[in-house]
C-alpha cells in the first residue's frame, strides 16, 4: 500500500515539507510505501472550465481532460492507499499551487445531483497538513478555521475521509533580523523549540493512522 504526499509549499525543507516527511515516516512505520511530490516542481494549471469531465458519454467523463505535468499525479492519487496534502497558509488560504491541484483533483469526480454523489472509485483516507505564521491570538480574527472546514468537507465528500493537522506560529525566516516584521522573535524561537516537535509527532501519528486506514 502506498501513501502519497503532495507538498503545496514552494520550500522543500521548511515547515510544511518537514511535517509531510514526518507523516510519511509514520506511514512507513506501518509498512507503507511512501512518496513525496513537490507541486512547485511541476508545470500545470488549475481547472480551465472545459467541462469535459461532465460531458454525458464523453471520453473524459469523471476525469480531468487537461494534460500537463499534474496529470500523472492525479493518476497516482487514484492508485494510492492514502493521501497527504500539505500547504502553508497564504492570505488566509492554501497556496495557489495547492488550490489549482485541488480544483483538478476534486471537481472531475463531483456529480451535480441531490445525492451529493462522487465518481471517485473508492474511499480514500486523506490528511491535510497546514502551517501558518499566525499565533493563537491572531488566529481568532482570521478566517482560517472556515477555510479548513470547507476543504475538509470537499475532500471528505469526494474522496471519502479527511482530517487536518494545523501547525500555528511557525518559523517563517531563517534570520528574523533581516526582515521587516512585527513578530516576537523570542516567542517564535520558543515555539519552534517546544511546540513544533509536538506538531512533528502529531504528523507522524497522522501518517501512521492513515496507513492503517488505507
Amino acid at each position: 500500500m502506498k501513501v502519497l504526499a503532495l507538498n503545496g509549499s514552494p520550500r522543500k525543507g521548511w515547515n510544511t515539507a518537514t511535517l509531510l516527511n514526518k507523516a510519511l515516516e509514520g506511514a512507513a512505520s506501518k509498512g507503507a510505501e511512501t512518496e513525496l511530490i513537490h507541486l512547485y516542481d511541476l508545470d500545470y494549471k488549475g481547472c480551465t472550465s472545459c467541462f469535459a469531465c461532465k460531458l454525458k458519454g464523453g471520453k473524459s467523463y469523471g476525469r480531468c481532460a487537461y494534460r500537463d505535468e499534474l496529470t500523472p499525479v492525479l493518476e497516482q492519487v487514484e492508485d494510492c492507499g492514502a493521501l497527504l496534502l500539505g500547504s502553508p497558509i497564504y492570505l488566509s488560504t492554501v497556496t495557489g499551487e495547492m488550490k489549482s491541484c485541488m480544483e483538478r483533483l476534486i471537481y472531475p469526480y463531483l456529480v451535480y445531483d441531490l445525492q451529493r454523489s462522487t465518481l471517485f472509485p473508492k474511499k480514500l483516507p486523506v490528511g491535510f497538513v497546514y502551517t501558518l505564521g499566525a499565533n493563537a491570538e491572531r488566529l481568532k480574527v482570521l478566517p482560517i478555521e472556515q477555510h479548513i472546514a470547507l476543504n475538509e468537507g470537499l475532500v471528505a465528500r469526494i474522496l471519502g475521509h479527511c482530517e487536518s493537522l494545523v501547525a500555528i506560529d511557525t518559523y517563517q525566516f531563517d534570520d528574523y533580523s533581516k526582515y521587516v516584521c512585527f513578530h516576537d522573535v523570542e516567542g517564535k524561537e520558543k515555539q519552534r523549540q517546544e511546540a513544533f516537535p509536538i506538531d512533528c509527532q502529531k504528523a507522524f501519528d497522522l501518517g501512521a493512522r492513515l496507513a492503517m486506514m488505507g
